[in-house]
């Protein structure tokens, strides 16, 4: 397992982190399919034992159900992100909001969830247009004096919140997405900062194990998602053809380049992967060991930008 020497944690970060949204299973929600109480067992005590020490999750995730996994299997030693403002009504639609109020009911679910006594990193999920980020942020503040969060992050935020956000308090963490077909998002931040990327495999089209025939049952959120639905997937397919012909020439898979793209042509500090088999945590890692350079990595992206164009 590859790490980065992290001052805000005090100690090395393994390089891909847990993204607990594989394990949402039947609990619906954000998740990816089913999977079993065992089989969550086994894959977050694989992570572990394998070197991974950064475990994300939230409470959308199969509707507490991540949580509540990784509360049950998961050691104390690891490091928990969790998140708030991305909440559900009791029949389940989901409502997305950053209010004050919420922020701090959905804070205290997800420390039972999880069974600790504080979390280590506690980010405002998605921005809110009708809530000022300062609202929730000030109860994120207290709750950092409480030592109930130990660092406060952002995940998605734009560039005006984050600059109105780092007034108020020390924002350790940004996450957001980040491959090739969504690579922007972290522009905004020229300082130093440690950056979490999700999306590492575009939910599954740059792994190559979504193609245009794919079914997904009823507990993958692929099956209903607006934002899936509405994807541009025949404009991916077509570039991701092309990029799987120029990997070929260097012998390299996708896995390796989804991972390197991240990590060495984007400085990410560390990126999401769902993990759900310890088969796929082996090929994970054994590609880790392997990232491809970033004059590798340039020339792979220059020559896919040139077939484009032709």
């Amino acid at each position: 397992m590859l790490f980065i020497e992290s001052k805000i944690f005090g100690q090395p970060i393994s390089r891909i982190s847990f993204g607990g949204g594989g394990l949402s299973g039947e609990g619906g929600g954000y998740g990816f399919g089913a999977i079993s109480e065992k089989e969550s067992e086994i894959i977050i005590k694989a992570s572990w034992d394998a070197g991974i020490n950064i475990f994300d999750t939230a409470p959308i995730y199969g509707f507490g159900l991540s949580e509540e996994r990784l509360g049950r299997y998961l050691p104390q030693e690891a490091i928990v992100v969790s998140k708030g403002g991305v909440d559900w009504h009791p029949n389940k639609r989901v409502n997305m909001s950053n209010d004050p109020v919420i922020m701090e009911k959905m804070f205290f679910e997800s420390l039972k969830r999880l069974k600790r006594e504080y979390i280590d990193v506690y980010m405002i999920h998605w921005p809110d247009p009708r809530v000022e980020i300062e609202r929730p942020l000030e109860v994120l503040i207290r709750l950092k004096e409480r030592g109930l969060i130990k660092h406060i992050g952002l995940c998605n935020s734009q560039k005006q919140d984050f600059e109105k956000a780092k007034k108020l308090a020390s924002i350790d963490i940004l996450q957001s997405e980040s491959n090739l077909f969504s690579h922007d998002n972290f522009d905004f931040a020229q300082e130093p900062i440690f950056k979490m990327s999700w999306g590492t495999f575009d939910k599954g089209i740059l792994s190559g194990r979504v193609f245009p025939e794919r079914k997904y049952d009823a507990s993958d959120a692929r099956s209903w998602a607006p934002w899936w639905k509405k994807s541009d997937f025949k404009t991916k397919f077509e570039i991701l053809e092309k990029l799987k012909l120029i990997l070929d020439d260097y012998s390299f898979s996708l896995t390796q380049f989804a991972l390197s793209y991240n990590l060495q042509l984007y400085d990410i500090s560390t990126t999401l992967v769902g993990l759900k088999k310890t088969q796929d945590l082996e090929t994970l890692t054994r590609d880790l060991n392997r990232l491809i350079i970033r004059e590798r990595m340039n020339e792979i992206i220059k020559r896919l930008n040139h077939s484009q164009g032709e």
